[in-house]
């Protein structure tokens, strides 16, 4: 079987490669805990200047979650809440990476994909790509520790169209909405964000980090969720309409959820 997650340098820039090309890069429980320990490790290499994320082949970054394995890993409120861990680990390891992060965007970036390019610094993508969070189709919640970054990057407003209407759309509406920060032709989404891994990593290493720190640190922060707080953000494993949901997508359905 190959690595779920891919590392690979280029002097001072690495590259870290979502790797299920088969399945459009759909995240597993494998694939989160090795981003998590992929991004934890570059971290600590103080040589490094620039980390560049993106998924295997051309079609996708990652087109979410990969809900075959649902069943078996998310049946049930615990398995939610340990699953949940190790995704929350992975988005802290890319937010809190010392280096500067880009995201090579080429087609899919949907779901978990999307919340893994938020916690980037920046997004390049292609004309074609396209985006959403189609959760709710799967009566599905993004607990507080995915939701953090995205609503940091895109805002009240841009989040809940996300979370409530489910819709996916193009390049264009996600530039118009900051879910981006370039769109460029197809054929150059990789020359442009090398391009960018490269002038990052031609300026001063301290101030670079000394700048992500900043930032950081002026951002609005939030009070302590309580533990009952997040332990809410995985009551949708225990729910009729998450097991609906899932079901209904394994048989390439339209689900009918009951509200409880």
């Amino acid at each position: 079987m190959s690595d779920p997650v891919l590392t690979r340098r280029d002097g001072a820039i690495a590259t870290v490669v979502l790797n299920n090309p088969g399945k459009l890069n759909a995240l597993t429980k494998d694939m989160w805990r090795a981003l998590a320990d992929a991004l934890k490790a570059l971290s600590a290499e103080h040589a490094l200047r620039c980390v560049v994320l993106r998924g295997a082949g051309d079609q996708a970054f990652a087109a979410g979650a990969d809900i075959s394995e649902f069943k078996r890993e998310r049946a049930d409120i615990e398995q939610g809440r340990t699953y949940g861990a190790l995704v929350h680990d992975a988005m802290r390891s890319v937010a809190e990476c010392r280096h500067p992060t880009v995201a090579l965007i080429r087609g899919a970036c949907i779901g978990g994909g999307l919340e893994i390019a938020s916690q980037c610094d920046l997004r390049i993508c292609g004309q074609s790509s396209r985006f959403g969070i189609p959760i709710k189709n799967l009566g599905l919640t993004m607990a507080q520790g995915e939701l953090e970054g995205l609503l940091a990057l895109a805002g009240k407003a841009v989040t809940l169209e996300l979370l409530l209407e489910g819709r996916v759309f193009g390049a264009d509406e996600a530039l118009q909405k900051g879910l981006v920060t370039r769109v460029v032709a197809d054929d150059r989404v990789e020359e442009e964000a090398y391009a960018a891994a490269r002038r990052i990593a031609d300026g001063a290493p301290l101030v670079a980090r000394w700048h992500k720190d900043f930032v950081r640190r002026l951002e609005p922060q939030a009070p302590p969720l309580t533990e009952a707080e997040r332990n809410e953000g995985y009551a949708c494993f225990g729910s009729e309409d998450y097991r609906i949901g899932v079901e209904a997508f394994l048989a390439k359905r339209r689900p009918v959820f009951k509200g409880k």
